[in-house]
Formats: C-alpha cells, sequence, structure tokens
C-alpha cells in the first residue's frame, strides 16, 4: 500500500505552487487572529516561570555579583528584549505572517533558510533538554507519593547515563506531552492562561516558606558581592547579556506569535509584562537559593535538588507539579512550536505545524538522547547557550530593514515567490550576508573561549561578555548604512500590500474573466 506523504487539507494560496507555501504557513486569515492583550500577559508570564529563569540570578551570584546587582542585569536586560520584541512583534501583528516568511524580506529567499534551518536544530535540542527537565519533576512528584521509588534497582549500564528510573520518567513525561503537539497555536493558549495563573502562586508560596524559614534580612544579607572595580563591570555586562540570551531566540521569531493577534496593539503589553515578570522571578530565584544556602550549608541552584531535600511530601509534590506545568508551557512555546514554524517553510508539501510538531517530540525528544548531552556534552552546550552570537544580529537586521529601510511597506504575497522581488542576487540580500560577517565573527573568538576556556584569545573574551548588544547595535549600524548607501530599489514600495489585498485583487480579476465569459456565451 502507497503511503500518501502530501498534506492532503489546507493547500496554502499564496506563492506559484503548493510547493512553496501550505494553510499554516499562509498568513492567519481574520477568523483566527484570536489572541487578546490577556492572553500575551498569560503567554510571557508563563514563560518566564520556568526553571531556567529561577535559576538566571542565582547563577550571577555565583559569579560575585551582589542580589540588587543581579536584579538590575535582569531588568535592565529584559526592557532591551521587551522593545525589541515589540518591534518584531507589531510586524507579525500588521502582516499576520511567521518569522521564517517574513525573514525573507530582509535576508532574501535563499539566505533565510540559514537562520531557520539553525532555528530549527537550536530548537531540536532544546526540546529535548527541557523534556529531560520535565522528566525530573515528575521523579519528584512519583517520590513523594511512592518513597519507596528511590529503592527501584537500576538495570542499565553506567555508560547509558540514565537510571532506568529516569528512563521511566522520561517516557512518562514524554507521553504526557506528546498529546499537546496536537492542539493548535489557537487554543494552545490556554494552555499558557493556566500555567499562567497556577505556577506564579505555587511559587509565591515557596518563596513565602523561604522567608518563614530564613528572614530575608539574614539570607539575603549573605549575597554580597565580591567583585569590584573593572572586574564588577564586567561582571555585571556578562550578567545583563545572560539576561538578554535567555530569551533572544524568542525576539527573532515573535511574529510566529503576535500574527495571531486581534490587532497590533493586543501586543504592546509585551513592553510591560516582559521586564516586570522576568524580575519577579529571579527574584523569587535568589531569595529561595538564598535561604537553602542557610537551611542546607551549600548553595542549591537547581530548585527541583532543594525539592529532594524536603520531608513534607505534600509540599514537594506540589512544588514539583508547579515546575511540571512551567516546563511543559515553555517547552511548547518555545521550542517545539517554533521548530514547527520552521520546518513548515523547509517542507510545505509535507510539513505543516502539527505534523513539524510531531517530529520535534520524536527527533528532539529521543534521537538526539538529550541525557548523554547533558553528561558528557558540556562544551557542546556551551556553543548552544552561545548561539546569541547569531541571535542579535538577526533581530538588529529585521528591526533596521522593516522600520527604517522600507518604512513598513513592503509586499507579503512576494515574500512566497522565490522569483519574485525578494530575490535580491540569487536569494541573497549581499547586504545582510555582509552585515552578518561584519556583526557575528568578532564574537567567535571569545565563543571558542567560553566552550573552551583553556584556549586562550586574549582581551577579545571580554567582547563574548556583550555578544548580543555588539551583534545587535553592529548589526543596525552596518545594514542600515549599507541599504542606504546601495539600496535594493527593486524591493521599496509606495505602500504596503497585504494577503488581503492579493485575495481581493485575485477575486476581482476572477470575477472579470467570468464576466467576460458570461458575455461571450449569452
Amino acid at each position: 500500500m502507497r503511503v500518501k506523504l502530501e498534506l492532503t487539507q489546507g493547500s496554502g494560496v499564496f506563492g506559484p505552487s503548493s510547493r512553496w507555501s501550505n494553510k499554516d504557513m499562509d498568513p492567519v486569515p481574520p477568523h483566527l487572529r484570536t489572541w487578546t492583550t490577556w492572553n500575551y500577559i498569560a503567554y510571557w508570564v508563563s514563560d518566564a516561570t520556568n526553571v531556567a529563569v529561577w535559576q538566571l540570578a542565582s547563577s550571577m551570584l555565583a559569579v560575585g555579583l551582589s542580589w540588587r546587582q543581579a536584579l538590575s542585569a535582569i531588568a535592565v536586560g529584559h526592557i532591551i528584549i521587551a522593545f525589541v520584541v515589540v518591534l518584531n512583534g507589531t510586524i507579525g501583528a500588521r502582516l499576520h505572517i511567521a518569522f521564517p516568511v517574513l525573514n525573507r524580506s530582509s535576508f532574501g529567499f535563499w539566505l533565510s533558510y540559514f537562520s531557520v534551518i539553525s532555528r530549527v536544530v537550536l530548537a531540536l535540542f532544546w526540546f529535548g533538554i527541557q523534556t529531560f527537565t520535565g522528566s525530573e519533576c515528575v521523579y519528584q512528584m512519583l517520590k513523594a507519593i511512592w518513597p519507596s521509588i528511590v529503592h527501584i534497582p537500576d538495570r542499565l549500564p553506567e555508560s547509558a547515563n540514565i537510571s532506568t528510573v529516569g528512563l521511566m520518567c522520561y517516557f512518562l513525561y514524554w507521553s504526557f506531552q506528546f498529546p499537546l503537539m496536537f492542539v493548535s497555536p489557537q487554543r494552545i493558549r490556554y494552555l499558557f492562561t493556566a500555567k499562567s495563573i497556577i505556577v506564579p502562586f505555587a511559587w509565591l508560596a515557596i518563596m513565602i516558606w523561604s522567608f518563614i524559614k530564613v528572614p530575608a534580612k539574614i539570607h539575603l544579607e549573605l549575597q554580597l558581592a565580591s567583585l569590584s572595580g573593572s572586574a564588577l563591570a564586567w561582571g555585571w555586562l556578562s550578567a545583563l547579556n545572560s539576561a538578554l540570551g535567555i530569551y533572544s531566540t524568542l525576539s527573532v521569531n515573535i511574529p510566529d506569535f503576535t500574527r495571531y493577534a486581534r490587532n497590533e496593539r493586543a501586543q504592546f503589553i509585551q513592553l510591560i509584562i516582559i521586564p516586570i515578570a522576568f524580575t519577579l522571578i529571579g527574584f523569587t530565584g535568589i531569595a529561595v537559593t538564598s535561604a537553602g544556602q542557610v537551611l542546607y550549608g551549600e548553595v542549591i541552584w537547581d530548585p527541583l535538588r532543594l525539592i529532594d531535600r524536603w520531608d513534607n511530601r505534600a509540599a514537594a509534590f506540589f512544588a514539583a507539579f508547579s515546575f511540571f506545568l512551567a516546563t511543559l508551557g515553555t517547552n511548547i512555546s518555545a521550542n517545539s512550536l517554533s521548530a514547527a514554524n520552521d520546518m513548515t517553510v523547509l517542507l510545505p508539501r509535507f510539513i505543516d505545524i502539527r505534523r513539524g510538531q510531531v517530529i520535534c517530540a520524536i527527533l528532539g525528544g529521543w534521537a538526539l538522547c538529550p541525557w548523554d548531552i547533558l553528561a558528557s556534552a558540556p562544551k557542546f552546550l556551551s556553543f548552544m547557550s552561545g548561539y546569541t552570537v547569531f541571535l542579535g544580529p538577526f533581530a538588529g537586521i529585521m528591526v533596521v530593514d522593516y522600520w527604517l529601510i522600507h518604512r513598513g511597506n513592503v509586499n507579503v504575497p512576494a515574500m512566497y515567490d522565490p522569483q519574485g522581488i525578494y530575490r535580491y542576487w540569487n536569494g541573497i540580500n549581499w547586504r545582510a550576508a555582509v552585515t552578518l560577517l561584519v556583526s557575528v565573527v568578532p564574537n567567535l573568538p571569545g565563543l571558542i573561549n567560553n566552550i573552551n576556556p583553556n584556549i586562550k584569545v586574549g582581551n577579545a573574551a571580554f567582547l563574548f561578555n556583550i555578544a548580543w548588544m555588539f551583534g545587535f547595535f553592529t548589526a543596525s549600524g552596518v545594514y542600515w548604512l549599507l541599504s542606504t548607501l546601495f539600496p535594493a530599489h527593486e524591493t521599496f514600495m509606495d505602500q504596503v500590500i497585504l494577503a488581503e489585498d492579493f485575495l481581493e485583487s485575485n477575486s476581482a480579476a476572477s470575477n472579470e474573466i467570468n464576466g467576460e465569459d458570461v458575455k461571450q456565451n449569452p
């Protein structure tokens, strides 16, 4: 029996043929633009409540910053990211297209695939790693119910880098997560809403517990700065770069979500909610970690390891459940949906968002064996974290191209045509290519040093401490200069051409042709 892999429903109406688009890749039609201001509040509160953000501020204390300095770095970093998110998010809300399609207008039809493919790979790896984090939450929940789980014998060899119980918990978490891959982006917002209500209250309860166990004036006073002078300045800038980097991916692909906005004003709230939510969660991580240091005599950055010390099984279960839910929402919003949107552009005849999420769950969840990555490849994880050297330039080019060079006057239907005005030179906007070289290459020595500190690169290592800011502002300036001196005249429009304009013109042309047929055949 022959298996038909092509999508049988939902062929796109944009592009020369179905090879270039499908229903999920087309601009979002009006009846599916359902996200309101409250949905974006819930989305970002949901994204802020995850283990990585909890640990962000705490890890800054490890390099010698005080808790106040760490919080200021988080606040400033997320204020900057919020501005970029809203600038790129407004584009998605106006044009109602996803990042991989929008990217063609600034990078060129074929060069845009560089950012798309690299982001797919990044999302697959982080999906697996977040799933492993979720499995640790499952372990703590099961341990709270059945403490004897710790005595289950390990039947796997040490080289497996995961225990029998660990693999069981991983399978349980993956199995719970997998059905959510079939939920549409319009409906998944309800998960973000539920998470944005349940998790913050649970974490507030954990923070109150820490203040009751150890008064704030005792445990926070322990977190004093151990750096001074230039070391303090570079330490703070490095912390700022970490704050910028943690969600720098979404500063680029936020159109994947804002294209569902009811109107562009609905997503303006991101400017406020992002710095507030992330700063508050950062403070929660600091407070609980500091209290744990006093209670247990060691710094426990991982909240799940902290929960493992608790004797109260009910409290341990509900706390672990909050991290379970937190990881679940983040994995879908930041990884599986992002990867799926990108995959639809790579093979629109065969992959829609639902299939893309399923592929992400299988490849990222099992084929990449995240437990092996976490156990034996810390240098690789350093490289993945260093991907911010590309994300800053990507965001800068997108912002400048839309707002300053084309002033919002772009042609949406042309973004689906490989021979259209965004072909530039053989599908490559050389201005974007040169900009990437100028803004990324200077950060590579620092990235190499970050992966392997034994490789000395001199003062170039300091530049990596401000990798995102250097990349964003350098790329913005260079791209604006090149596009001003050598403008791509063929891409300039007198006014924006939206999907609706294209469909109306096609409908009018069709009616005109039908009218002519009627006249000729009375």
